[in-house]
């Protein structure tokens, strides 16, 4: 399961996120407001703590990214 959810992050890494696939020559400024991206930060996770306790710090992450935060630099801990 931690391979599957890698392999489909790096798919949407590639493809549909605004900071590093195809969409991103639309976004002149640079969209994710976090140092590591969300995608990131969930290859990260679930490398470090498996798939169902990186995902629930995946998920805890994307919460919190909003247009209203002020972001910066946001390690795995």
């Amino acid at each position: 399961m931690k391979r599957i959810a890698i392999f489909l992050i790096k798919i949407y890494q590639k493809i549909f996120s605004p900071d590093k696939g195809v969409f991103s020559l639309l976004f002149l400024t640079k969209t994710c407001p976090y140092i590591p991206t969300c995608s990131e930060y969930a290859i990260q996770a679930i490398n470090k703590y498996g798939f169902f306790c990186g995902s629930y710090k995946s998920f805890i992450r994307l919460i919190k990214c909003n247009p209203w935060t002020k972001g910066g630099y946001d390690p795995l801990k």
